[in-house]
């Protein structure tokens, strides 16, 4: 089929031209666009999945003792860690061993709340130890 030229007319009299709406695309004014995430979240097997609900767990019982820099460090890599296993099916083994470390430095608080010794053991299971 020969090319008729409409596309650089439309162009030249300030036309827009869309090739491609994978994405999320709105035109004009007052327009919504919605995110939509296409395919399977990934795969998590059943310890990285115990990992995760006690990460959870830490996390909201952390908001109800008096904060510290090691809470607050053992926060961020518990965010971290979630952020990780929801992204990528799995925390990796250098997220963990940090994980294990904001556990160690926060030892008092995270030992006296069993959601800080469940992420404990599950982060012991997955390292082999």
């Amino acid at each position: 089929m020969a090319d008729t030229g409409s596309d650089s007319n439309d162009r030249a009299r300030g036309g827009i031209h869309v090739t491609n709406t994978s994405g999320n695309v709105t035109i004009g004014d007052n327009n919504t666009v919605t995110n939509t995430v296409g395919g399977a979240q990934p795969a998590r097997d059943p310890q990285q999945e115990e990992l995760l609900q006690a990460i959870r767990k830490l996390r909201a019982d952390l908001g109800g003792v008096v904060a510290s820099e090691q809470t607050a460090a053992l926060d961020e890599e518990l965010s971290d860690a979630e952020d990780e296993i929801e992204g990528t099916g799995r925390a990796g083994t250098g997220r963990l061993t940090r994980l294990r470390q904001a556990l160690a430095d926060a030892g008092a608080v995270s030992g006296i709340l069993a959601s800080g010794v469940a992420v404990g053991q599950a982060v012991g299971a997955l390292l082999g130890g």
